[in-house]
């Protein structure tokens, strides 16, 4: 028996395995080979019905009953319990999505730290008094919503997936996660473990399934107070609009369009690897990928002849093989959305410097798979420079000096990250004041960290995730008076 045969059912509900009838069935694929790993139902309403009440009831009678230590306690040995699990869960992540297992076994540690982090936080999630008057007693009090609602991207799928259920439960709260369809293995097999690392059952429910259907049936299902989401910001926008006339609380980590901005005074060495590693780990399928690099054009002809030349070594392949390090593409339907992008770039007059092909790796020849592309010349007016590709695409432009340079990181709908590389202190910290972005890396890229907030501006997302400030997405805060001596009336 498989990994993937040993699973009881296609959703997770209430500590048990479910099987959804009559709603139709999905297959989840292996995009590097293009081969069925399972046949899943299709979870609908009432799978989000039973999840939901199966929430709150572990909320009312278990979890919130719970002193925050012992949560604590317990996220710690859901932890531990999957870092005894590690290798099995990056190999679910790596056959769902086309991860190079190297990537699918770091994104699965950085989950676990995320939850030990979170672990950590439970009983420091403090209210404050105010001296509001002598006679006055006011202080505030953090209370969970009680049920999260959660849909969770394909890029990440472990990471994703505890970086939102980690701060919902250290909060107090109990969710309901919808995986994307395209990578649904990981989430229940997390939630199993969850079981038998000694959470209640009904602490983490796992429906799987389409977001017009389970998708959209969480986000307006009456008894859940809170939604958290991370994808699109097309679909983050319709989500906030689809919650059937009542008032809900959000948190969207949506699109982005990252700069990589490379001054002459930089490192050029580290630069180069970086601009590449920035714009195709993980196949270029990151919010926070630095797919346009903006470059000083005094040094940009000879920065691309070093990207180029070094982009040439990085190995495309089997996601099964430690080497690898570009796997496929997630599905199909992405791959042709890609390939589409780079179609117009060359109609919109944008100079193709390599790539912009598929590629059939030895073993996988029937998957989904594109070559490391790379385009020069290409204008802010130009699709790949505006649009989110979510692929192995990098924009090239050039500046001439500081002003032009801020201006181009700046130009687009999205704000989530910025990275900037220059030697000169004072540039750098100018910049990261006229940045619009939620996270300005200085010299260094994709550097995260459980305890360090992650939001975007404008169109990149509402709220905020990981950091202490996580506190302020998934609890109420309830300000309480008391009156020290007799209230006298102000019409007296």
């Amino acid at each position: 028996m498989n990994l993937i045969d040993k699973f009881g059912g296609d959703h997770f509900i209430d500590g048990e395995w479910v099987t959804a009838r009559g709603n139709g069935t999905f297959d989840s694929v292996n995009p590097a080979t293009g081969e069925t790993l399972r046949q899943l139902t299709r979870g609908g309403r009432a799978e989000i019905d039973a999840a939901v009440a199966s929430s709150w009831r572990c909320f009312d009678n278990e979890w919130s009953r719970l002193g925050a230590g012992e949560r604590g306690e317990l996220l710690y040995r859901w932890a531990n319990l999957m870092a005894e699990h590690l290798e099995e869960i990056a190999l679910l992540d790596t056959l769902d999505s086309g991860k190079p297992i190297r990537d699918s076994r770091g994104s699965a540690q950085r989950g676990i730290k995320m939850l030990k982090f979170f672990a950590g936080l439970t009983d420091k999630l403090l209210g404050r008094q105010i001296p509001v008057a002598e006679n006055l007693l006011n202080y505030t009090l953090h209370e969970p919503y009680g049920v999260v609602g959660a849909i969770t991207p394909w890029n990440y799928p472990t990471t994703n997936f505890l970086t939102k259920v980690a701060p919902a439960l250290a909060c107090g709260n109990t969710i309901v996660v919808k995986p994307a369809e395209q990578t649904p293995l990981s989430a229940l097999r997390l939630a199993e473990l969850a079981v038998e690392a000694g959470l209640p059952k009904g602490t983490v429910n796992v429906v799987n399934g389409f977001g017009q259907e389970a998708g959209q049936a969480l986000v307006a299902h009456p008894d859940v107070p809170k939604i958290t989401f991370t994808g699109s910001t097309a679909t983050g926008l319709h989500l906030t609009h689809a919650t059937e006339g009542r008032v809900k609380s959000f948190t969207l980590e949506l699109g982005g369009k990252t700069a990589n901005v490379v001054f002459a005074d930089s490192d050029l060495d580290a630069a180069v690897k970086a601009a590449a590693y920035t714009c195709f780990m993980n196949q270029g399928q990151t919010c926070t990928a630095g797919t346009r690099l903006l470059l000083e054009d005094t040094i940009a002809d000879v920065f691309l002849e070093r990207l180029l030349a070094y982009v040439k070594t990085l190995k495309v392949g089997d996601p099964l093989k430690e080497d690898t390090q570009i796997g496929a593409i997630v599905s199909a339907s992405q791959f042709e959305r890609i390939a589409g992008f780079v179609a117009g770039a060359k109609q919109e007059g944008a100079v193709l410097l390599c790539g912009g092909e598929p590629l059939a790796p030895a073993g996988c020849e029937r998957g989904y798979f594109m070559a490391p592309t790379i385009f020069d010349r290409v204008t802010p007016g130009m699709k790949i420079f505006q649009q989110e590709i979510f692929g192995p695409v990098l924009s090239v432009v050039r500046f001439r000096d500081f002003g032009e340079a801020v201006d181009l990181a700046n130009r687009t709908e999205y704000g989530l990250a910025t990275t900037v590389w220059t030697h000169n202190l004072q540039k750098a910290h100018r910049f990261v004041q006229q940045a619009k972005s939620g996270i300005v890396w200085v010299n260094t890229v994709h550097m995260l960290h459980p305890a360090s907030p992650y939001g975007g501006y404008k169109q990149s997302g509402l709220g905020t995730e990981m950091g202490v400030e996580i506190a302020h997405e998934y609890m109420r805060h309830k300000s309480a008076w008391i009156q020290l001596d007799t209230w006298k009336s102000p019409w007296q």
